[in-house]
Order: structure tokens, then C-alpha cells, then sequence
């Protein structure tokens, strides 16, 4: 009644490609964008040259010296020095360190209060959700520079003015994603089995809707720090930012227009910075979206 199986079927049933996880999975997709990587490796590259430039370098970011003022990029000054005399690269370089720093920081901020605020609202929904999405319009309705101005009015200028400036309103986007993707997910089987298991709110939300939303959210985050470093780089420029002698990308682009003419390399690096860090996270956050986002699998 019973027949030896063959050995070739044996062996039908058996998993021949290995078990890998949602990260391993995008990280694997994501290896496959050589312009992500590209710009990923840019941005650690940028960031470890922030901190190390600035302390390892012999010349430092705010000691003038009129002897050696507006010289020509050379191989001892390598993007030249400025009006009062001052290494030209360790100042970009020390620039990146606040730009970035007002960048992460802002972002972070972002990312807590728009998953929170997001995540309430469209976990709870009805006349909650309605009030605080009607919130999130009328913050969007205010722009930027009154918050900026109205901080700056209370604290003064600087670094924590800017970084609260950003994070009052930076985080509207987020919010508003994450309210999207969790009024899609409450609805799933999942779900309902927590809620039959016993599990609090609370623990429904940040343990089961929020981790399955992480994509959106890392992209989004992604994509948010180069619009974080730019409108830093503008409030600087403006004179809305840091104060002499620290300096951002902004006020370096800011303080090289009174010679734009007679030495545009001044002007030339900080833009540059500027303009590479953004195209590097913007590009980064395009292959963030292409390796999270599993319809994109081919």
C-alpha cells in the first residue's frame, strides 16, 4: 500500500531560498541603487568631517588674521581664507557641524511629536481627529518666519531659536502621513486580534500601527533634513541665525556676498555644501521609498 518516495520529491517541499527579514530584504533592494549608496556614503563622509576638520585642523575657525586675508584657494588653504583672514575649509567644515546638528535635532524633534499627534488622530478618530487635523491647518497656514521671529523675539537669536522654529512646524507633514497610514492599518485583522487579546490602546498604537508605518515615516524623515538645512541655511543668510563667530553654511554664503564679485570662491564652497548635502539626502530618500515600499519589488 505504501511507496518509497524518490528523493527528488523529498526535497520539493524544501525552502531552498533563505528566510530574510523586512529590513534585510530593503537593505538588500536598497544596495541595488548605487546612487543611494553613493549619497548615504556622502553624508557619513560630510558628517565625520564636521566633527573630526574643526578639532584636528591647525588652524581654527574664528582667529583672524589680516596677513593672510581674502588669499586664493592654495595647498596650504585649501578653499583659500576669508576677509579677516580665516581658514576657508575648516569654516565649512565647522558650519556643516551646526547645519547638521540643527538638521538632526529638528528632525528628531519631528519625528516624536508627528508620529505622537499623528497616531492619536487617526488612531481615535471622529470629532478627536476632526480637531486636531483642523490644528494642523492652521498651523500650516502661518508661515515659518513668524515663528522664527516671534522666538526670536522671546529668546533671542541662535541655535535653540532656530531648532524650536523648525520643530513647531516641521512636524505638520508627519503628522499628517502617519494619520493615513494608521487609518488604513486600524482597520486590519491584526488589530482586532490585539484588541481581543486585551491589549491597551496605548500598546495598539505604538507596538503594532507605528512599527507597521515605519516606512513612510523613515522616508518622510528622509526627505524632511534637507528641507531642515536649507531653510537654516536661509534664516542664517538672512541674519535670522547663528551669531559671529559661530557660523552655519548660511551666514558663510551671507558674509561672502560683501566680496561676491572680487572673490567668489567664498561664495562658491559653502553653496556647493549646501547643495550636495541636499541632493545626497534627497536621493537617498528616493531609494529609502523604492527599498521600504515592498510594490516596488520587481
Amino acid at each position: 500500500m505504501f511507496e518509497i518516495l524518490p528523493a527528488d520529491e523529498k526535497v520539493q517541499n524544501e525552502i531552498v531560498r533563505p528566510s530574510i527579514s523586512y529590513w534585510q530584504d530593503a537593505w538588500r533592494r536598497l544596495k541595488k541603487n548605487k546612487l543611494a549608496i553613493v549619497s548615504l556614503i556622502f553624508i557619513i563622509i560630510i558628517t565625520i568631517m564636521a566633527i573630526a576638520v574643526p578639532a584636528m585642523s591647525k588652524f581654527d575657525y574664528r582667529t583672524n588674521n589680516l596677513d593672510i586675508s581674502n588669499q586664493l584657494p592654495s595647498a596650504e588653504h585649501w578653499f583659500g581664507t576669508d576677509h579677516l583672514g580665516r581658514d576657508m575649509f575648516v569654516r565649512v567644515m565647522f558650519g556643516a557641524r551646526y547645519s547638521l546638528i540643527i538638521a538632526f535635532v529638528a528632525s528628531l524633534l519631528n519625528f516624536i511629536i508627528g508620529i505622537l499627534y499623528g497616531g492619536i488622530s487617526g488612531y481615535v478618530g471622529g470629532t478627536t481627529d476632526n480637531l486636531m487635523m483642523r490644528v494642523v491647518d492652521i498651523l500650516y497656514s502661518i508661515p515659518m518666519m513668524i515663528y522664527v521671529i516671534i522666538i526670536m523675539s522671546i529668546i533671542g537669536a541662535g541655535l535653540f531659536s532656530i531648532i524650536i522654529a523648525l520643530a513647531i512646524s516641521y512636524w505638520l507633514s508627519m503628522a499628517r502621513i502617519v494619520r493615513g497610514e494608521v487609518l488604513q492599518l486600524k482597520q486590519q485583522e491584526f488589530v482586532l486580534a490585539a484588541k481581543v487579546l486585551g491589549a491597551s490602546n496605548w500598546r495598539i498604537l505604538l507596538r503594532h500601527l507605528i512599527p507597521n508605518c515605519i516606512g513612510p515615516i523613515i522616508v518622510t524623515l528622509t526627505l524632511l533634513i534637507p528641507q531642515a538645512i536649507f531653510t537654516e541655511s536661509f534664516l542664517s543668510f538672512i541674519g535670522l541665525g547663528l551669531s559671529a563667530p559661530r557660523a552655519s553654511w548660511g551666514t558663510l554664503a551671507s558674509d561672502a556676498m560683501q566680496g561676491l564679485y572680487v572673490f567668489p570662491y567664498q561664495l562658491l564652497f559653502p553653496s556647493l555644501a549646501i547643495c550636495f548635502t541636499i541632493l545626497a539626502f534627497n536621493l537617498l530618500g528616493d531609494g529609502l521609498r523604492d527599498s521600504l515600499d515592498p510594490r516596488m519589488r520587481r
